[in-house]
C-alpha cells in the first residue's frame, strides 16, 4: 500500500496545469458544442500494461471544475495492471469532464510511466540487496509527484532538494581544492540530522573520502570491476551509491557488485508516458 500524497500538495500543481490549458477564454470547444447541463460518464483506461501512479491528479482535476462530480477508483497507486484495465470511472458535468481530460491524462500518464520504468529497474536487480533511487533530474514543478511515482514503482527517493542533505559533487571539490577538504567543511557545517554524501570518480578519491568519514560515497561512472574493488575497500563502513549512465542492460551487473544504492536519472527524465485514455460510456 503506497501512502498517497496529501491533496494540499497535489492540488496546486493540478490547478496550475488546468490554468495553463484553459488560457484566456476557457475551453471554447466544450462551450460551443456541449450544453451547459449535459452529463457524462467516462472511464480512464490503460492502453498498455504498467504500474498505476497519480490517480489523485485525475480526481483533483475533475473536482476543480465540478466539485459535485463522482470519481470512483478501479485500481490503486502501486498496482500492476494489464493493458485494457480500467483505472477509474468519473461521472458529472460533461463540460467539466471534457475540460479536465487532458490535464488529468497528462499527469496520470506521466506518473504511471515513471512508476512502470522504476519497477522495470527494481525487477532487474531483484535478490541483490541493492535499491533503486531517483535523482533531482525531474520536471520543474513536478518533483514531488515524480518522486512519489518512483515510490509507487518500488524505488526509493534520493534527496528532494538542495536543503535536505549535503551532496558534494565534482565542481564543489574543484572549488574546495580536494575531496578531503570538501568533506571536512561539510561535516563542520552540517547539523546532527544532516547526512553528508560525496561524489568520487576514482579509487584514489574514494580512499581520500573514506579518511574523512562521510555518510555516503557516490561512485560516479565507475566500471563494474572498480565498483567491486570499491565495495571490498569500504567493507561496509559507509553506504555506497553507484551512479552515472545506468541502463536496464547494465543495472544487474552493477547491483551484483554489492553496492547499496543505484541512482538512475532516467527514471524521471526519460520515462515513456503510459498510454491512458478517457472513454465516454454510452447513455
Amino acid at each position: 500500500m503506497i501512502e498517497p500524497l496529501p491533496d494540499l500538495l497535489v492540488a496546486p500543481i493540478v490547478r496550475a496545469a488546468l490554468a495553463e490549458d484553459l488560457g484566456r477564454a476557457g475551453d471554447i470547444t466544450a462551450l460551443a458544442c456541449v450544453p451547459a447541463d449535459a452529463r457524462l460518464t467516462a472511464v480512464f483506461s490503460a492502453r498498455r500494461g504498467g504500474v498505476v501512479a497519480g490517480l489523485a491528479c485525475a480526481r483533483l482535476a475533475l473536482a476543480e471544475l465540478d466539485p459535485t462530480a463522482s470519481f470512483t477508483p478501479m485500481a490503486e497507486d502501486g498496482q500492476v495492471i494489464p493493458a485494457g484495465s480500467a483505472l477509474a470511472q468519473v461521472s458529472g458535468n460533461a463540460r467539466a469532464i471534457l475540460t479536465a481530460e487532458r490535464t488529468a491524462l497528462n499527469l496520470l500518464g506521466r506518473l504511471c510511466g515513471i512508476a512502470t520504468l522504476t519497477q522495470d529497474y527494481v525487477d532487474a536487480i531483484g535478490g541483490t540487496g541493492a535499491k533503486i533511487t531517483d535523482t533531482r533530474k525531474t520536471t520543474p514543478g513536478l518533483r514531488a509527484l515524480e518522486k512519489y511515482a518512483v515510490r509507487c514503482g518500488g524505488g526509493v527517493n534520493h534527496r528532494f532538494g538542495l536543503d535536505d542533505a549535503i551532496l558534494i559533487k565534482d565542481n564543489h571539490v574543484a572549488a574546495c581544492g580536494s575531496v578531503g577538504e570538501a568533506v571536512r567543511r561539510a561535516k563542520a557545517f552540517a547539523g546532527h540530522l544532516v547526512k553528508v554524501e560525496v561524489e568520487v570518480d576514482s579509487l584514489v578519491q574514494l580512499q581520500e573520502a573514506l579518511a574523512h568519514d562521510p555518510d555516503v560515497i557516490m561512485l560516479d561512472n565507475f566500471t563494474v570491476a572498480d565498483l567491486r574493488e570499491a565495495v571490498s575497500l569500504v567493507a561496509g563502513r559507509v553506504t555506497l551509491e553507484a551512479s552515472g549512465g545506468v541502463t536496464l542492460e547494465t543495472v544487474r551487473d552493477i547491483a551484483e557488485t554489492g553496492v547499496d544504492v543505484i541512482s538512475v536519472g532516467a527514471l524521471t527524465h526519460s520515462a515513456k508516458v503510459l498510454d491512458i485514455g478517457l472513454d465516454a460510456l454510452s447513455n
